[in-house]
């Protein structure tokens, strides 16, 4: 039986590309035409979001285009993901990792507490505060979507929080890119640390990383926040568990969860990837194989091609990004969202700050 691609994915795919292509156009002509500097002062991955969201909230997106959108930021940013593990080596993977994973423990932490002691002012419901809690502090929306339905949240909780974090997680990753760079004064690991651990999506990450990379030339940057967010994202075997416990205890205990359903095996293609790349180079360019140049071309292929997927997932978000749906809705979570954001970005910072002292002595 042979497998078919499902076609009504294909315009929307296609809208994403051509919003790339667009916003790539933009970028070189601001950068050569207009100001005859080597990059533009507004990275592509920016230029994508910015014209999709401009684009969504001014005309209404065709529901045609929606679906191969959704299929763009939900799997072709993960293939782009996937693709970023080729910049990587592994000793560099646990080099991060093992900074990271401290980081990551303290900022969750410090978040809990922190929606604690809000709810008890805001009195906002029980079922909001565990969905904003588990997006702000492991990986927002996917947490959401998956934690939902172990406290049998409302369908309005979960689009509620869903948007909690699109909102805060945007504004964070259209700023603190700039502001990383300001305030490690341009260090690459402190600055990735920073992305992987403060901003909330991944798709975010992965952009405030091109970002960063594209303005301030740091691939380096964009590797160490891209490991250190999907880190993060395995703590999700860890936090649904718990809050399904934390939540159902005393009451009859819910099941309605799967370790199995909510891994992130991307993380283990990004890790192939970190092989591949590894073993690549060992093969070919630590000896005199005549394959040398097609090998260092084909990783040249996967790092433009990662940064292509990316970009078009940047669009995808942006073009699905409506605020207006957000009117509606009632204050007080996303005064719980904002505290949530700035709590995680001052740990994060600070923790970094101390960490970093070891680190360097």
């Amino acid at each position: 039986m042979k497998l078919k691609f499902p076609i009504n994915l294909i315009p929307g795919i296609i809208l994403a590309f051509i919003l790339y292509s667009f916003s790539e156009g933009i970028n070189n002509f601001i950068s050569i035409a207009i100001f005859g500097y080597e990059k533009s002062p507004i990275s592509t991955a920016m230029f994508a979001i910015i014209i999709g969201l401009t684009l969504s909230n001014i005309f209404k997106i065709r529901k045609g285009f929606l679906i191969g959108l959704d299929f763009t930021q939900k799997y072709i940013l993960k293939l782009g993901i996937v693709c970023l593990g080729i910049q990587l080596k592994p000793f560099e993977f646990l080099k991060f990792g093992t900074i990271a994973i401290p980081l990551i423990i303290i900022c969750i932490i410090s978040v809990l507490i922190a929606i604690k002691l809000l709810i008890k002012k805001l009195k906002i419901s029980r079922r909001m505060s565990y969905l904003i809690a588990i997006g702000s502090t492991v990986c927002g929306t996917t947490a959401i979507m998956a934690t939902g339905p172990i406290i049998k949240a409302k369908k309005s909780e979960i689009a509620y929080a869903v948007a909690n974090m699109t909102v805060f997680g945007i504004i964070a990753m259209l700023f603190y890119p700039y502001f990383a760079n300001y305030y490690f004064e341009g260090d690459p690991l402190f600055s990735g640390l920073f992305l992987g651990t403060a901003i909330h999506e991944t798709a975010q990450v992965a952009a405030a990383g091109l970002i960063y990379d594209q303005q301030f030339n740091s691939p380096e940057t964009l590797n160490i926040s891209t490991v250190t967010k999907l880190i993060r994202n395995t703590f999700l075997v860890i936090m649904i568990p718990l809050f399904a416990y934390l939540y159902n205890r005393g009451q009859n205990q819910s099941k309605n969860y799967s370790l199995i359903k909510i891994f992130p095996y991307f993380v283990l293609g990004f890790i192939a990837f970190i092989i591949i790349r590894n073993g690549g180079d060992y093969i070919f360019l630590n000896s005199n194989n005549s394959n040398k140049e097609v090998w260092t071309e084909f990783v040249s292929v996967i790092k433009f091609s990662a940064k292509v997927f990316l970009t078009m997932a940047m669009g995808a978000i942006g073009l699905s990004t409506n605020l207006k749906d957000l009117r509606s809705m009632g204050y007080k979570p996303f005064i719980v969202g904002f505290i949530s954001l700035l709590t995680v970005g001052i740990v994060s910072l600070s923790a970094i700050e101390f960490f970093g002292s070891l680190v360097i002595n």
